[in-house]
């Protein structure tokens, strides 16, 4: 049982910083491809970035030259390091991971989901 957990959000002011940060804990399992999604209220959720086992970065356009995601597969943990943050930034963040358990029979990954956090971003 793979669990994620987040932690860093907060309120900003337009032009601040925040790092987010996403560790996943359990026993015996793999992860591939981790990530994040955000969803502001009346939007839809959307995948902002996600970032391969090797370190492969990719980044929706609207978050390009100002948030970079990483990671560290020692701590299991994927980071969200946010700059330059706008009001349109304002969202509920979820990380993801994408996992294998231990028992795995096939390379069916199952995605994980951390429990949400807040960031607000004052004009």
């Amino acid at each position: 049982q793979v669990q994620l957990v987040e932690s860093g959000g907060g309120l900003v002011t337009t032009g601040e910083s925040l790092r987010l940060s996403c560790a996943a804990s359990g026993s015996g399992f793999s992860i591939g491809d981790m990530g994040w999604f955000r969803q502001a209220p009346g939007n839809q959720r959307e995948s902002i970035a996600s970032i391969t086992h090797g370190g492969s970065a990719s980044y929706v356009d609207s978050v390009k030259g100002r948030f970079t995601i990483s990671r560290d597969n020692a701590k299991n943990t994927v980071y969200l390091q946010m700059t330059s943050l706008r009001p349109e930034d304002t969202a509920v963040y979820y990380c993801y991971a994408d996992t294998l358990p231990p028992d795995a029979t096939s390379w069916e990954f199952l995605r994980v989901w951390g429990q949400g956090t807040l960031v607000t971003v004052s004009s």
